[in-house]
């Protein structure tokens, strides 16, 4: 059970990874854009600096097999925590089984069946990441996609970890690992938010008021 962040913005990543609790962290282009930062950059200082996580995903920018594979290298040089991200095409599960063969981590990205997560699987995925969110957002369940593929992998004996992302609130990120995640990747906002609950703010103000009675 692992916890990764969905950030490309290294004051975010930073204040998490302090908790001691992060394992990784994902990121894509539209992250990257949205946060101004180099990406290779990026990739490289999470790695030089944070010598805990186990996994960094450079997601590879979609084109030919070969340009896609050269791109992966340049990142998996980086680092043994680099994690080479390819999208969920034939062209992607081409160049997941050659970096495969060399040893390289990958996630396989945009998984939105379990047909594609078999896929996934044969082509020698580390992570294969299914969408909860936009599975959601186009009215069928993100959750139940992960129960099968996770169902799936265990009735066959796969070694590909099912990687949970988009997730958008704290009840998914729970219910993705009851259903059989081994990894969910969330924003450090739902990460923020899973310390926090009612009762517990509640009970800690009461424990507080006594403790100064008690004290004087």
């Amino acid at each position: 059970m692992k916890i990764f962040l969905d950030s490309a913005s290294l004051s975010e990543i930073e204040t998490v990874y302090e908790t001691g609790l992060l394992s990784g962290v994902t990121t894509n282009p539209t992250l990257v854009r949205k946060s101004g930062a180099n990406y290779t950059s990026l990739i490289t200082t999470l790695a030089r600096d944070m010598p805990e996580l186990e996994s960094i995903s450079a997601e590879v920018n979609t084109g030919s097999v070969d340009s896609m594979f050269k791109e992966a290298m340049t990142f998996a040089s980086i680092g043994e925590a680099v994690t080479v991200k390819v999208p969920l095409t034939p062209e992607g599960l081409k160049v997941c089984k050659r970096l495969s063969k060399l040893g390289i981590k990958t996630n396989v990205t945009l998984c939105f069946s379990a047909a594609q997560a078999v896929m996934a699987a044969l082509a020698g995925a580390t992570y294969v990441s299914p969408f909860v969110g936009r599975c959601n957002d186009n009215s069928f369940s993100g959750v139940e996609l992960v129960r099968a593929i996770a169902g799936l992998y265990r009735a066959q004996g796969v070694e590909t970890q099912v990687l949970a992302a988009s997730l958008r609130d704290v009840h998914h990120v729970s219910r993705c690992f009851l259903y059989g995640a081994n990894v969910v990747t969330l924003p450090a906002g739902v990460f923020h938010k899973m310390y926090d609950h009612v009762l517990t703010r509640e009970g800690l103000s009461i424990f507080n008021q006594d403790y100064k009675k008690i004290n004087g």
